[in-house]
């Protein structure tokens, strides 16, 4: 079955992020494996790995808020700090609950 429409989580990764899917894939889901074959340490690997499924977690995120995104992928992709993140948004929320 070939798929006809690529998936929003997926047309918004870059094309490193999807080459690294499809290699955990061929190596079975296997980290060490991963490691090995890009030379960096398992850590490094876990690292990416969890940064590639925040960015999922972002573009499926039933947050219709452009800002907050906006926010989160600016935290995933290492230009703003996470705790700034939440402060931000968290402050946001508030501007937004009190117009209310």
């Amino acid at each position: 079955m070939a798929v006809e429409v690529v998936p929003d989580w997926m047309s918004n990764l870059e094309d490193e992020d999807v080459s690294f899917i499809k290699r955990f894939l061929l190596a079975s889901g296997s980290l060490k494996e991963m490691a090995s074959q890009y030379g960096v340490t398992y850590p490094t690997v876990r690292l990416r790995l969890d940064r590639l499924i925040q960015k999922i977690q972002i573009s499926e995120s039933a947050e219709a808020d452009p800002y907050i995104s906006l926010v989160k992928r600016l935290a995933v992709q290492d230009k703003l700090d996470f705790d700034t993140a939440k402060i931000l948004i968290r402050e946001y929320k508030k501007t937004k609950e009190s117009k209310k």
